[in-house]
């Protein structure tokens, strides 16, 4: 498995160099707690009954990505989910033994790439053209990268203590 370089943000930048790049950070180190793994370990659940797994965790951010960025920011109604459904919202988390890294690795990217796309030439200003599933508000894209650093940092931590568990690795 390849992962990207993990690159800290410039130390001293303009607000949006800033925002994409912890945004990049987060989504290198959540790749790099899942390197050298194999797909049996990655579906490897933290501690019963918990079903979380990093590879739960890469699926779950494939979704978090295709939601933000494409049903709330480009309020894009097409972009369904990847994994879960109404009758099992937990799906992004609920893997089998059939489910692999390669998957849930390239659907990932793929949603990334989207996000990528969606925000080129946009302004951190500019407010969404959908809406928040919860309470249906509209956003700004500077909002969207704030939460965006913040899922990815919460679920970076679930990754360091499901990687010790599996290994013993630890470290940023």
């Amino acid at each position: 498995m390849t992962t990207a370089e993990r690159t800290f943000p410039p130390y001293i930048s303009d607000e949006r160099s800033s925002l994409e790049g912890w945004l990049d950070f987060h989504r290198a180190t959540l790749a790099a707690k899942c390197a050298g793994l194999d797909d049996q370990q990655l579906r490897e659940a933290s501690v019963p009954p918990s079903m979380m797994t990093l590879l739960g965790l890469v699926r779950h951010m494939a979704e978090v990505e295709r939601a933000w960025f494409r049903n709330v920011f480009a309020g894009d109604t097409t972009a369904e989910p990847l994994y879960y459904t109404d009758e099992d919202p937990d799906g992004d988390f609920r893997v089998s033994a059939t489910d692999t890294w390669d998957e849930a690795h390239a659907a990932w990217q793929t949603q990334i790439a989207a996000a990528r796309d969606i925000v080129q030439g946009r302004s951190l200003d500019d407010v969404s053209t959908g809406r928040r599933h919860r309470d249906g508000a509209q956003v700004d894209l500077r909002w969207i990268y704030v939460h965006m650093i913040e899922e990815y940092a919460r679920h970076n931590g679930h990754a360091d203590f499901l990687r010790e568990r599996i290994d013993g690795a630890t470290g940023s």
